[in-house]
């Protein structure tokens, strides 16, 4: 577990170029904000969060509680999604969009169409309205 990278992960990355691509400008894991998003798109007030769904144990199928130690797990998971709640609720109250980008939306059998992703990501930080927003894998990949 210790060689699993926090940051430029292969989702964090594919987000990244899509968005360049497109003529989003950002900055990388700005320490000055609460939890050190992926990316801030000061243009546009937005922060882009691309959470793993092992990590933050997203309800979707690359989740499954490990069969180890499962009060350590149990703690920890459910910590990280408490963090969540908070970092989210506190970049609110800053003033800040957030977009959160599940990993199941880039990967695995639920996984979209990149272009798809980052199209929908791009519409929603131009529209500058709303300030939360989820994208997920397919909804039909839950089995």
């Amino acid at each position: 577990m210790a060689g699993i990278r926090g940051t430029n992960t292969r989702p964090e990355m594919l987000m990244r170029h899509g968005l360049h691509g497109r003529g989003f400008r950002y900055r990388l894991h700005v320490s000055y904000l609460p939890g050190k998003p992926d990316m801030v798109l000061a243009r546009h007030h937005a922060v882009v969060l691309v959470n793993g769904c092992f990590w933050h144990g997203h309800d979707c199928h690359l989740f499954r509680w490990p069969g180890s130690r499962r009060d350590f797990w149990k703690q920890k998971i459910t910590r990280n999604r408490a963090r969540d709640i908070e970092v989210q609720n506190a970049l609110a109250a800053d003033g800040w969009r957030v977009l959160v980008i599940w990993e199941c939306a880039l990967k695995g059998r639920g996984k979209r169409p990149l272009e798809d992703v980052v199209r929908e990501a791009a519409a929603w930080l131009k529209k500058k309205s709303g300030r939360f927003h989820e994208i997920k894998g397919l909804a039909h990949a839950r089995s």
